[in-house]
């Protein structure tokens, strides 16, 4: 059991390269629990409709709220996001190698998300690799006791660690 997570520094940019991680640790036969997140846009709008695809092979749940053109607040959706967990969580029970989590967000560093998921997961003895981002860093520092390992956003090392075990 290992625990991990990687930032990258332009908006929107974590969610796909998760999503290719994901995609290629499922192609190496690890079994995966978890959610990576797909954004598509919205004509009319200036923010994308956020979906989780819950690992390995869906189902694909809408995590994001409509909130109108100039809204600004956040627009997750509380209840889309639980869904993803609980979804993610039936998952984990199966047993898997890794566990993947888009983002330790504000609902993860609120103790809320995907807290009891990660938790589970290292318990059960599974790989975690988590995506943040510098305004939540601090939050999973204090969860994870600064045990979780920094790994920088590269395919190659990401996939390395997964796969190899980062040595």
């Amino acid at each position: 059991m290992r625990l991990a997570y990687t930032m990258t520094e332009g908006r929107g940019e974590l969610d796909p390269l998760l999503h290719q991680i994901a995609t290629q640790a499922a192609a190496t036969g690890l079994r995966l629990a978890g959610i990576v997140q797909v954004n598509s846009d919205r004509p009319g709008c200036a923010r994308c409709d956020m979906d989780a695809i819950v690992l390995p092979d869906g189902p694909v749940i809408r995590i994001s709220q409509s909130l109108g053109r100039e809204a600004r607040g956040c627009r997750l959706d509380a209840e889309g996001l639980e869904t993803a967990v609980a979804a993610a969580e039936a998952r984990l029970a199966q047993g898997v190698d890794l566990l993947i989590v888009n983002k330790f967000g504000k609902q993860e560093a609120a103790g809320r998300g995907f807290r009891p998921v990660i938790a589970a997961a290292l318990e059960a003895g599974a790989d975690v690799l988590v995506g943040v981002n510098p305004m939540n860093l601090e939050a999973l520092r204090e969860f994870t006791g600064d045990t979780a390992e920094a790994l920088p956003a590269d395919p190659g090392a990401l996939l390395h660690w997964i796969t190899i075990g980062g040595d």
